[in-house]
């Protein structure tokens, strides 16, 4: 499993997005250059977080982008996931696993118990909890 750049990056805005007031956007020109991203990418994940409800735009003076939730309702999973799609570590989890030799791969253990690992750990730890840890945008 590798988490592409869209993935980090939709992390890194959603920490920026953390860190700023709740009631208050950020204009996305802002978040751009905090985070090094260019705007045209920058436009792109911010789509995908807004239609899954992750962050509200706001158009206009004073418009940008803000969370829709608080930064501990907000998992690392969820939102790696929503970029990546599936994290599993090999093909044959990542949907009903239609190969031939599932029922009796003597490996196929090893790599739910992984996949579980790694689900789990990303989906405890949210926004909030990088945040405390400094490990922020």
């Amino acid at each position: 499993m590798l988490i592409s750049t869209k993935g980090r990056y939709a992390l890194r805005v959603m920490l920026e997005l953390a860190q700023g007031a709740p009631d208050e956007c950020m204009p996305l020109p802002l978040i751009a250059a905090r985070q090094g991203i260019s705007e045209k990418y920058l436009e792109s994940i911010i789509a995908v977080l807004a239609r899954a409800g992750l962050v509200e735009g706001q158009r206009g003076k004073g418009g940008g982008y803000r969370l829709s939730r608080r930064a501990e309702d907000y998992s690392v999973g969820e939102i790696v996931r929503l970029t990546e799609g599936s994290l599993a570590p090999v093909s044959c989890l990542t949907g009903e696993n239609t190969c031939p030799r599932a029922e009796r791969c003597l490996s196929l253990p090893v790599w739910e118990r992984l996949d579980a690992l790694i689900n789990d750990y990303l989906d405890g730890v949210s926004l909030a909890d990088l945040l405390a840890e400094g490990g922020g945008a």
